[in-house]
């Protein structure tokens, strides 16, 4: 990016840091070297997304950064709007329901299949010496079914404690960036509606919300696991058809859960971003304590399951796998609820015509984050049943034990057919692609030079790549299509499941022979493509561990979905912005207040996503010292269509009216960046483009090779990036003599530094 692989760190650490050519480390301090010369400075951050290698074992937080990014996707209807709190809620219920959902999955392999069944009988424990002193034919203390499951509650208690350990750690590293002090004063230019939240003091600080979401789903999943002994414990205690002191306690156990869920759920409703200032409150004792709470219960319900109950034993499914039906149905009700609620948001929305999905996009990413859930753990219960069983079909007349639910086994079923459809959907983009290029094709000539001989090869090489490019702005309809199938296919399973309490292949064996073999087919095959997405996840994540190429791959998912902060779900993936965006803005702040410098913030790709939202945190005095220039950018071709509450028309020209000034470049061939749309008041437009690309068509004396086709990459190669960079510099007029009046900033997707240059004019 500097163009010197001499660099010097100018202020920062080894996550994140300014830097400059060597031999500009002192520009301040010589002030006559650079007069009509730009000094460039370099913001590199990639190491917030694909820094170390523990950073991929993000990958199996996948469900929660989706269900957080439907927080941010809602319609940009007014910030008073009553349907707002409802929206909010109901994503917040819905990320709970996925922490549920984890920690049932986890109490299904160590409790169901592992303590309960397996444990249980003695042809599955033959052959594992590690589960011989938990069988009921030794005798043993822990061969009893109520000790054998308090045990092995430990397993999904560590699974909750790791999440636990993991969100806090990250709480302290990226959500205690504190924004820079503002220089007080108001706006003649932007008016009320034109303001987005992303300028709020408070917008990327969320410490208190992301503490208080923490204790309310660690209390859930400890409550979950809570819930499974007490259901097994209440089928024992039961079974005499008497009130003895055993199931008298299980009562009283049962009726602190219910509390401690009741106390859960009033934190998550009163839970609410806290914008307009940065929230240093410390959470009440009340919510601190929740957690330790639940603990608390836990071991009780331990030791009460733990007590001795002559005769019992165990045989069939846990009692509570049923569990997993009525997470699935909860969660549609709520997707359900979620898009009405978008609906009417939608209709009180503002510029609406790019939305994306017509303000859908929170609901159907909403599904889709309940669909990958539900895969990962149906995934890895169906195969670590096959696994006990010594590859038996769970479910089947022969098989050692039950295995895990027939509505795994029926959520399975159906990813075949939800595969078909998106086969469907990408055979169209392809036609599609086909029918764009042959169009574009004819086109293409005329933008160079006509002694530059027509080329067919190279012709459709060029066409084809904008007919690629233009496939984002298609993401849509393959996002709703998937959403809509996904919907229906998962309503069929809990259906199916319930009806026939039987798996697939079981249930329709009375049926003609087509419609059982194709049932036993889909059964068998969407069980393996279940289980193979699990292993996939964790193959990557093992290669990205040791790979740093394939580190910075995953980095670019991470700089995609975890730019937001985590207002809805604390145990995804944390917020790289919470860092990255305070460390911008004390940097401009800072840089101009000390030298009463003028400066150009440029970002591509992300990096101009990070530079908007850096600029938005200015104080307006500092703001109006400052243009921007950004390439590559998804600005308003991704985040203004899926997040238009907060990029959407009237904050990008709120954004624009109170800076200096605003370009953007732009390209046919980038399949990220595209146009801003928005036009000055003197009539200048924004969007610098769309620059031709490749530079050059054929051969000639200047180009004797072919050029590259450049597509999202090298914006600088273009003549027109300095040229625009020689404009923005001259509009920003003198500053002090010798002061640098640059400021860039930015990174690609995959983590590398971002081109970042601009400059000073001379006094």
């Amino acid at each position: 990016m500097l163009g010197d692989p001499r660099v010097q760190l100018i202020t920062g650490d080894d996550t994140a840091a300014c830097y400059r050519r060597t031999e500009d480390a002192d520009a301040e301090e010589r002030p006559g070297d650079y007069r009509g010369e730009p000094v460039r400075e370099a913001y590199c951050w990639s190491n917030l997304t694909s820094g170390n290698g523990a950073r991929a074992l993000w990958l199996i937080l996948v469900p929660f950064m989706v269900a957080n990014l439907a927080h941010w996707m809602r319609p940009a209807a007014p910030p008073d709007h009553r349907a707002q709190r409802i929206y909010d809620l109901l994503v917040r219920m819905l990320a709970l329901t996925l922490t549920v959902l984890l920690a049932a999955a986890a109490c299904e392999v160590a409790l169901d299949l592992t303590a309960w069944q397996c444990a249980g009988t003695p042809v599955c424990v033959a052959g594992k010496s590690w589960l011989g002193f938990l069988s009921p034919d030794n005798g043993g203390w822990w061969s009893a079914p109520g000790r054998r499951l308090a045990l092995a509650s430990v397993v999904p208690l560590l699974v909750i404690g790791f999440l636990w350990w993991l969100s806090h750690r990250t709480w302290s590293a990226y959500e205690s960036a504190s924004p820079p002090p503002r220089v007080p004063g108001s706006s003649r230019y932007t008016p009320d509606a034109e303001r987005t939240a992303l300028s709020l003091e408070g917008f990327w600080y969320g410490r208190r919300l992301v503490a208080r979401l923490r204790a309310a789903h660690t209390t859930a999943g400890v409550l979950t696991i809570a819930a499974v002994l007490l259901a097994a414990g209440a089928k024992a205690d039961g079974a005499g058809g008497h009130y003895s002191v055993l199931a008298v306690t299980g009562r009283v156990l049962t009726a602190l859960v219910v509390l401690l869920a009741a106390a859960t759920l009033v934190v998550v409703w009163r839970t609410a971003r806290s914008e307009a200032a940065p929230d240093e409150e410390s959470d009440r004792l009340v919510v601190r304590a929740l957690p330790y709470a639940a603990l608390v219960v836990l071991g009780l319900i331990a030791v009460h399951s733990a007590w001795a109950r002559p005769g019992s034993h165990s045989y069939g499914p846990l009692p509570g796998a049923a569990a997993f039906g009525g997470i699935a149905v909860f969660q549609g009700v709520l997707v359900l609820a979620l898009a009405l609620t978008a609906w009417v948001l939608q209709r009180a929305a503002r510029d609406d015509a790019r939305t994306a999905l017509r303000g859908m996009g929170g609901p159907a990413v909403a599904l889709l984050a309940c669909a990958v859930g539900g895969v990962l753990s149906g995934g890895v219960a169906q195969r670590f049943a096959d696994w006990m069983d010594g590859g038996a079909t769970p479910g089947q007349a022969h098989a050692p034990i039950p295995g895990p639910p027939v509505l795994l086994s029926w959520q399975a079923s159906v990813i075949p057919a939800l595969l078909v459809v998106c086969a469907v959907v990408a055979v169209l983009a392809a036609v599609r692609v086909l029918i764009v290029r042959r169009r574009v094709a004819e086109d293409v000539p005329g933008l160079y030079d006509p002694r530059e001989h027509p080329d067919h090869r190279r012709t459709r090489a060029i066409a084809g790549t904008i007919a690629r490019a233009g496939l984002t702005d298609a993401a849509p309809v393959l996002v709703a299509a998937t959403s809509a199938v996904t919907l229906v296919l998962g309503a069929g399973a809990v259906a199916g499941a319930w009806l026939t309490d039987r798996a697939p292949g079981r249930a329709t064996e009375g049926a003609p022979p087509v419609v059982h073999a194709a049932a036993e087919t889909a059964e068998s095959l969407g069980s393996w493509l279940m289980s193979a997405g699990v292993i996939l996840l964790l193959a990557m994540g093992r290669r990205a561990y040791r790979d740093h190429s394939a580190r910075r791959t995953i980095g670019i998912l991470w700089d995609v979905g975890t730019f937001w902060p985590r207002a809805a779900h604390p145990f995804a993936p944390p917020c790289y912005a919470e860092r990255a965006v305070p460390d911008l803005t004390w940097r401009m702040a800072t840089w101009t207040e000390r030298f009463d410098g003028r400066l150009v913030i440029s970002g591509h790709s992300q990096g101009s996503v990070l530079a908007a939202a850096a600029v938005w945190q200015l104080d307006l005095v500092t703001r109006s010292r400052v243009a921007l220039l950004t390439y590559g950018s998804p600005l308003e071709r991704l985040y203004g269509r899926w997040f238009p509450a907060f990029f959407g028309p009237p904050a990008l020209t709120g954004l624009h009216r109170e800076m200096d000034d605003w370009r953007n470049l732009w390209r046919f061939t980038d399949p990220i960046g595209g146009p801003i749309r928005l036009t000055c008041e003197d009539g200048r437009r924004v969007d610098e483009g769309p620059l031709r690309d490749p530079l050059a068509f054929g051969r000639t004396l200047q180009n004797p090779l072919p050029a590259q086709i450049l597509g999202h990459g090298d914006y600088q190669a273009d003549p027109v990036f300095e040229t625009v960079r020689a404009e923005l510099i001259a509009r920003l007029g003198p500053g002090l003599p010798g002061m640098p009046e640059q400021r860039p900033a930015g990174g690609h997707p995959d983590g590398r530094p971002a081109q970042g240059s601009s400059g000073r004019s001379s006094a």
